[in-house]
């Protein structure tokens, strides 16, 4: 009996981190809170059948991946962003789609804002 495909999402919601991106001074130097969510589609078959991290897509590898990419200053979230998904697929050829959303928290825009965010699919 052939066994059916499965697809599964796997999400790592609101990785929390202190770092020094923005093209602002002030922010390369005072620094600001972001928060990273990374949604991966892949084919779990293999590894809701077997039981074992092997055959699974190890997220904590992910984790790995987004704290050594933010922890690396840049001046715009995009490219912060890129860089992330880019390591993420680096790691894991066999996704099926990955989505990356970077927010900075309480950004200097001379208002009151929760956020700004940059989202990023591949």
């Amino acid at each position: 009996m052939e066994e059916t495909q499965m697809i599964g999402v796997i999400e790592l919601e609101e990785m929390e981190f202190y770092a020094y991106h923005g093209c602002f001074k002030e922010e390369q130097v005072v620094g600001n809170r972001f928060l990273v969510k990374v949604t991966l589609e892949t084919d779990c078959t293999i590894a809701a059948q077997t039981d074992n991290i092997n055959d699974a897509l190890n997220y904590v590898s992910v984790y790995e991946i987004v704290r050594e990419q933010i922890m690396q200053n840049s001046h715009l979230l995009e490219h912060l962003n890129k860089r992330i998904i880019d390591g993420i697929y680096e790691r894991f050829p066999q996704l099926l789609k990955a989505t990356v959303k970077v927010s900075k928290m309480n950004p200097p825009m001379g208002g009151q804002m929760k956020c700004v965010s940059v989202t990023f699919s591949r």
